[in-house]
């Protein structure tokens, strides 16, 4: 069964490349050169990623993300052609799980699709049978096969990134986790110091809403030049 991923691109050569990219790896593309046409598409197909550009002539990717984070969980790369790191944040901000900047590798593009889409739909997955599949404590409930989390006995709404960062922190309850290794587990790319922004940004949200305080916190701990840690 084919994935289904939105492409949203006003660039056509740009939005071409990337399907010709996608269909060589046997996803479905659904590709669309403004805002309001991925929308509607958004509405009326079950898409499984997305793929968005920051500037569009009409609705920008920044709000596209907003919307789509109002009824769905499913994975967003944000295309951007600035350096600037206030909009890498600011898609991180409002939901994405991952960015990447113009002018990018194609390759680059579809290995950080295939990564996204192994957390989320388990892509060429072979993980061992006996893996740990359900986490509960402290009111905490996480389901792995479900990608649902209950906090006190109602659901919380997290992305892919949110869930997968704060299963490995569970998963690891009273070692501290650093910042690499969060980022290469969670993103299964290499590490460099300025993805740590990336990092903090979405321990923020997670934070924000399990009700968390990074200054007395009941769940995620901040170790200072270390990383972070859920005491057992």
């Amino acid at each position: 069964m084919s994935i289904n991923i939105l492409v949203v691109d006003d660039e056509q050569s740009i939005a071409d490349l990337i399907e010709v990219y996608l269909k060589n790896e046997d996803f479905m593309v659904y590709k669309f050169y403004n805002g309001e046409d991925a929308l509607n598409c958004i509405k009326s197909e079950q898409i499984e990623l997305a793929i968005l550009d920051v500037m569009l002539p009409d609705v920008d990717g920044f709000t596209i993300c907003q919307k789509i984070r109002e009824n769905h969980n499913f994975p967003v790369i944000m295309l951007t052609a600035k350096e600037e790191e206030v909009d890498k944040i600011t898609g991180l901000t409002l939901g994405a799980d991952d960015y990447i900047t113009k002018p990018f590798r194609p390759l680059e593009l579809v290995a950080r699709v295939k990564a996204q889409l192994r957390r989320f739909t388990k892509y060429n997955s072979h993980e061992p049978l006996r893996e740990e599949r359900l986490i509960e404590f402290s009111g905490l409930v996480l389901d792995k096969d479900t990608h649902e989390c209950i906090l006190n006995e109602k659901p919380l709404a997290l992305t892919p990134t949110e869930f997968s960062i704060l299963w490995v922190l569970a998963s690891n309850r009273g070692r501290v986790v650093s910042s690499e290794e969060l980022f290469q587990e969670v993103w299964g790319d290499k590490y460099f110091s300025n993805n740590n922004n990336t990092v903090m940004v979405h321990i923020r949200h997670l934070r924000e809403k399990m009700h968390d305080s990074a200054e007395h916190p009941k769940y995620i701990k901040t170790v200072w030049g270390v990383g972070y840690k859920i005491e057992k």
